[in-house]
């Protein structure tokens, strides 16, 4: 049994820990930076994003939306996202990825 604990992420995206059919990954985007230059999609993934400290601005497909402490969502497989901190403080976010996305010793 593979048991992490989120406070023993240290980089600014690390993944936590791989099976054969999801991935878990923890996520800390300081004030001003976003999860990368442009939206993009995970090709075979669906994505469960977490908000647990902060808020972020996420850029899904069409639509816009802020996402706060407490809130979730789902982001299909191939869409489109990106997700930027416009407030003052750090945003954590606890992500899945069904099936796995990235490589198990991925750290940024």
């Amino acid at each position: 049994m593979n048991v992490r604990n989120i406070g023993e992420a240290t980089a600014w995206f690390e993944i936590l820990q791989t099976t054969k059919r999801t991935q878990t990954a923890m996520m800390t985007l300081k004030p001003g930076r976003s999860s990368g230059g442009h939206k993009e999609g995970h090709r075979n993934s669906d994505q469960v994003l977490l908000v647990l400290e902060g808020e972020v601005e996420g850029e899904i497909a069409d639509d816009t939306i802020t996402l706060g402490k407490g809130d979730v969502i789902v982001i299909p497989a191939a869409t489109k996202h990106k997700f930027t901190n416009r407030a003052s403080v750090d945003a954590v976010t606890f992500n899945t990825y069904s099936p796995p996305e990235y490589d198990p010793t991925e750290k940024d």
